[in-house]
């Protein structure tokens, strides 16, 4: 397979992966819907960051291990699953509180660590844990990389190629995401439809910490 084959396939691949809704699609919305823009950009740079972390892991073989060890596996998943339904539900508690949905939680913290809540640091941290949590990502970059990296070429700089194919799809769509969220936000500026919005968006993402913790 030559090289130029082998990344118009694996955008192909992974293009689709990226156009299907999921929790990145659901964090990503949420936060630039709130009006948080730079707090969306560091989700969006966090999540590519993820993705860059398991291509370069794959490239390098270490994820082989992740596929191959039960126990390393499972202890992945766990803590993916926790850290999630730990977000999901903390979300979705602070909705029927009544303190205004999780914003306004995240800038009271903010403000007591003296970090904006609007800050690129905040949400790339979250991008980062969500995706790098997540051992299904891992497991598919150990399944399909290694198949559109030519025999002959350098396994590490063509892994790392295909996988940075994989980031750009990731933030040209979440370019697209981000605007659209950004036109709802004068809806937004009412605090029942931000109850709505992180009930919904709760939902979801105990929805995936549940799916995950069940090995589905």
């Amino acid at each position: 397979m030559a090289i130029t084959t082998a990344l118009w396939s694996f955008a192909l691949v992974v293009g689709l992966l990226t156009l299907t809704p999921g929790l990145d699609t659901a964090l990503v919305l949420r936060t630039a819907a709130l009006g948080e823009r730079r707090r969306a950009w560091g989700v969006v740079l966090g999540i590519q960051s993820g993705t860059l972390l398991w291509g370069a892991l794959t490239s390098l073989g270490v994820t082989a291990l992740l596929a191959a060890s039960q126990v390393a596996y499972q202890t992945l998943r766990w803590a993916g699953a926790a850290y999630l339904l730990w977000m999901g539900a903390r979300m979705l508690w602070l909705t029927w509180r009544g303190d205004g949905g999780e914003g306004d939680a995240e800038r009271q913290e903010a403000a007591a660590l003296g970090d904006p809540s609007d800050s690129l640091l905040g949400g790339w941290r979250r991008g980062l844990l969500t995706n790098a949590l997540n051992p299904k990502v891992g497991v598919f970059y150990v399944a399909v990389l290694p198949q559109f990296i030519p025999a002959t070429a350098p396994h590490l700089a063509t892994g790392l190629l295909l996988t940075s194919v994989h980031v750009v799809l990731g933030l040209l769509w979440s370019t697209v995401l981000v605007a659209f969220a950004r036109a709802l936000r004068g809806w937004l500026r009412k605090p029942s439809a931000r109850r709505v919005l992180d009930r919904v968006t709760g939902t979801v993402i105990v929805g995936f910490g549940v799916k995950l913790a069940l090995g589905d």
